[in-house]
């Protein structure tokens, strides 16, 4: 039977001081700041019962009749998500290469696509979905341009991060035979930071979707105005199906994030 080595891997034996110095800060900084956002342990150990009883509340009996214009509102939720994400994406990728350290074709054009993809990520989308509903109306359309805007401000940074850490080799060996600024971008670094274009395009679809799931909160389309109306009006038993519906929906996007991943990595499905 193999013994448990509780010995650190240091000379000494003991873990390393720096790293638990850092950790034991961190950890008495954040104690000591709790207040300013009222952490309170006692209130929370107190609130148990009240979040037991309002959990408890939701289990009843759907009703049934809504469930058609729940299908339909959740897939005008879907469709938002997917088109503003697809419209994200096929903007973000050639801004990832300007916004990329390592592929940019100057500093300054690096330094000011990553300011433009910071202020664009420094709003929610709900603030967004507000000034384009004030611009074109109510409807899912002002909710695809909010979502749409800010992702591109997110996933534009996630394809530069990853394009940042190819491996230098590939791309010297394509340049090494002839490949001009583009194509070494196109056929060496793409390539390579494709996994994790899948693994940042997946997240960002599930972050999506939950996000246009609360721009109804504003009249920007979307299973939001119902969830809100449903709490408001203590409607349990609309605002179980409502949320199991937004569980199915995030849980096969996270299934077919895997699949992909998958088959990009290794070429065969799990």
């Amino acid at each position: 039977m193999q013994t448990l080595n509780w010995r650190w891997p240091t000379p000494s034996g003991w873990p390393p001081f720096a790293p638990v110095a850092l950790i034991a800060g961190t950890v008495a900084l954040l104690a000591l700041t709790a207040p300013v956002v009222e952490i309170d342990f006692p209130r929370l150990v107190g609130s148990f019962g009240r979040m037991l009883e309002f959990s408890s509340q939701l289990l009843v009996m759907p009703d049934w009749a809504y469930l058609p214009q729940l299908l339909r509102k959740m897939l005008e939720t879907l469709e938002m998500t997917l088109l503003a994400t697809f419209i994200a994406t096929l903007i973000s990728l050639p801004l990832s290469i300007l916004a990329a350290r390592n592929a940019t074709p100057h500093t300054w054009v690096y330094l000011v696509t990553r300011d433009v993809l910071g202020l664009m990520r420094a709003l929610p989308e709900l603030v967004w979905a507000l000034v384009f509903v004030s611009a074109v109306g109510l409807g899912p359309l002002p909710g695809v341009m909010a979502l749409a805007f800010v992702t591109v401000g997110f996933m534009a940074k996630f394809f530069a991060e990853a394009i940042e850490v190819v491996d230098l080799k590939a791309v010297e060996g394509v340049a090494a035979h002839g490949a001009g600024w583009f194509q070494v971008r196109t056929f060496a670094m793409l390539p390579q930071a494709l996994p994790d274009f899948i693994g940042s395009l997946m997240y960002i679809l599930d972050h999506n979707l939950r996000a246009a799931a609360i721009l109804g909160l504003v009249g920007a389309g979307g299973i939001g105005y119902d969830l809100v109306m449903a709490m408001r009006l203590f409607q349990y038993d609309r605002l179980l199906p409502i949320a199991v519906a937004i569980y199915a929906v995030v849980t096969a996007l996270d299934r077919l994030s895997d699949g992909l991943r998958a088959r990009v990595i290794h070429g065969k499905l799990p």
